[in-house]
């Protein structure tokens, strides 16, 4: 489990869930749990149309996350944020359909991104991973204050100049940074239990915004720490044990949330 093949995966696995743990708690306070499902799922296919090309997949991951945002920014302007965003989704899956119909090369590799290959993770794999991850953390560092703001009062952040709509364009580009980095290592599907189910678990814990994203965080690196081990033991996939062990976090947040609920109650 821990041989010097495994080292990469141990670092990638980390730093993805360190990421995914704290822009998954803003995805959480802003109830944004179907773009933060709908944006890895539509940059997938960009892999495919980066491979029909003959360009490096990132690439294709970068551009079709932007075309994400770009579409559920826009469209969300006339209408609904989630018909908005099943839109978008919808209108990039189809041609990410029409890319994989005009290749036979990539088959092999859908499999890949929709769960992930955390056990291929190379050192030409980690430096993107790394630099992603870093750019997506400096970014919810520098944005934090306004995001937060507008996140639990949008009115209150209005009146001190915070525009709704900026920040809401700038957190769909931090959540389309975050899903390109984990998208090759824990794919698509795992990468939205990475972002919700650790932090809606730190949600419950505590009502401190900076604590909750640092718990989110850290319930989300002893998830993937744990699958990796449990997979290492028992020869299951790892996506089995992070979809798994995200929603067992989320359940004994709430059930430790109105315990203490109850408790206090029973005190007054």
């Amino acid at each position: 489990m821990f041989d010097d093949f495994m080292v990469n995966t141990w670092i990638a696995a980390t730093l993805v869930a360190v990421v995914a743990g704290i822009v998954g708690f803003f995805v959480v306070i802003r109830g944004a749990s179907f773009a933060a499902h709908a944006l890895p799922l539509s940059a997938f296919p960009g892999a495919a149309a980066a491979n029909l090309i003959g360009v490096n997949p990132l690439i294709g991951l970068l551009v079709f996350s932007g075309l994400g945002v770009t579409g559920i920014s826009q469209l969300a302007r006339s209408g609904r944020r989630d018909l908005a965003t099943a839109l978008s989704l919808v209108m990039l899956l189809g041609l990410g359909a029409l890319f994989l119909s005009r290749t036979t090369a990539y088959f092999q590799a859908v499999y890949a991104l929709l769960f992930g290959e955390v056990l291929g993770v190379s050192n030409e794999d980690l430096a993107p991973v790394v630099a992603l991850g870093a750019v997506s953390v400096a970014l919810v560092a520098i944005l934090f204050r306004p995001l937060l703001l507008s996140s639990v009062s949008p009115e209150l952040g209005k009146a001190r100049g915070v525009s709704a709509s900026l920040m809401d364009v700038l957190f769909l580009g931090v959540v389309a940074i975050a899903t390109s980095m984990a998208l090759p290592v824990v794919g698509a599907l795992l990468v939205f239990s990475l972002m919700v189910g650790p932090a809606s678990a730190a949600r419950a814990l505590t009502n401190h915004p900076l604590s909750a994203m640092l718990l989110s965080a850290a319930i989300s690196v002893l998830t993937v720490w744990a699958a990796i081990a449990l997979s290492f033991v028992s020869d299951w996939p790892i996506g089995f044990f992070v979809g798994c062990l995200s929603a067992f976090a989320y359940g004994a947040g709430r059930a430790w949330a109105q315990a203490e609920g109850s408790w206090r109650r029973s005190w007054q």
